[in-house]
């Protein structure tokens, strides 16, 4: 008899989640090979998932509640799971910002999270080379669902130039990236300000932070150290941190140029050269 390993469903949202799938297939009497045909996917991976060696993703939970009729009881599962893959120490902002109605950022190194792509994310989170990079990896795409809302959250971004000159990846990585940045400029709720290099000495000097404000809690300001992240609702702190903000804004280029900026950089730096050039006739 295969030797089945028992889950305790209350250690963690994945093993809950592993649990509860093995629960419902057995339910339906299916196999894992069987469960694996109906979705598409092999019995082996439903058997990784149903003991947590394996971290599911959003489609195969949507897939999952489609083929057991679970009222999408996976798919409601997978945030919980997805945001348990985070670095416990960056979980309670991740909630915070899930919640807030305006983001506001000043990024120096690399594109703030939420509007990253997931191979630029890939790139990204590899330099830590964690043990689960496909996790941390589906882990940020997830957060990037509140963007996806039908009212997400205003979201201000200001980027120092630098974050557009830095390759991440390859060029074509970085061309897709900058290109998912244009492609968000077009939305009312997302504006992309960069700080140019020739602004020089500036009022963020000492590194990035993230503002957070909400309809019903006290705004909330997010910094980050070399291994662990810090929110405060101070009221003082926040008054320095929204003045600086101010200042960073009023030394940026307008959003117009700095969507200009960026398409610039993103033709002249990353621009396709698999492409043959065109030669005057003489």
């Amino acid at each position: 008899m295969a030797n089945i390993q028992t889950l305790d469903p209350s250690a963690s949202p994945l093993d809950y989640y592993g649990w509860e799938l093995r629960r419902q297939r057995e339910a339906h009497g299916l196999k894992q090979g069987q469960l694996g045909e109906i979705i598409f996917c092999t019995g082996s991976l439903i058997g990784q998932i149903e003991t947590t060696r394996k971290i599911p993703t959003r489609d195969f939970s949507e897939r999952v509640d489609a083929a057991l009729g679970t009222d999408g009881t996976f798919s409601r599962l997978i945030g919980l799971v997805l945001r348990s893959q985070l670095p416990t120490w960056f979980q309670p902002y991740a909630e915070m910002e899930a919640k807030a109605s305006y983001i506001s950022t000043y990024q120096a190194q690399v594109v703030y999270g939420l509007l990253q792509t997931e191979e630029y994310a890939r790139a990204v989170l590899a330099t830590g080379m964690p043990d689960d990079l496909n996790g941390l990896v589906a882990a940020r795409v997830e957060r990037q669902r509140i963007l996806d809302r039908e009212q997400p959250p205003l979201t201000w971004v200001v980027l120092d130039e630098s974050v557009l000159l830095r390759p991440i990846g390859s060029r074509e990585v970085m061309r897709r990236q900058l290109a998912h940045l244009l492609e968000l400029t077009g939305h009312r709720w997302m504006h992309v300000q960069v700080l140019p290099n020739t602004a020089g000495a500036h009022a963020s000097l000492d590194g990035t932070f993230n503002l957070l404000r909400f309809d019903d809690d006290p705004d909330i300001i997010y910094t980050e150290d070399l291994v662990s992240g810090h929110m405060t609702a101070n009221p003082e702190i926040l008054r320095e941190a929204s003045r600086r903000y101010a200042r960073l804004q009023a030394a940026a280029l307008s959003v117009e140029d700095s969507v200009a900026l960026i398409a610039r950089v993103l033709e002249e730096r990353y621009g396709d050269r698999s492409q043959p050039e065109e030669h005057a006739v003489a």
